[in-house]
């Protein structure tokens, strides 16, 4: 089994991002009612989160494969 590229794991973060900051960005415009501050808060939280997400991804890379489920199979 292949494991995800750092590019596929740059590439899904910046995807979701630009959902998820375009969400963002419309609920600040309603709160705020100012474009430019609405502005302000998604380019902060675009990048912000990106980075998190990015690095989420790459650390549950760490976790070789089946990992997750041998712990809960030991609990039981």
């Amino acid at each position: 089994m292949e494991k995800e590229t750092r590019l596929r794991s740059l590439l899904k973060g910046v995807s979701w991002r630009i959902i998820a900051t375009t969400t963002t960005v419309t609920i600040a415009y309603f709160i705020t009612g100012d474009v430019s501050n609405a502005m302000s808060i998604g380019v902060i939280e675009f990048f912000g989160k990106l980075l998190l997400y990015y690095l989420h991804e790459r650390a549950w890379l760490l976790a070789p494969r089946g990992t997750i489920r041998k712990i809960f199979k030991l609990k039981k």
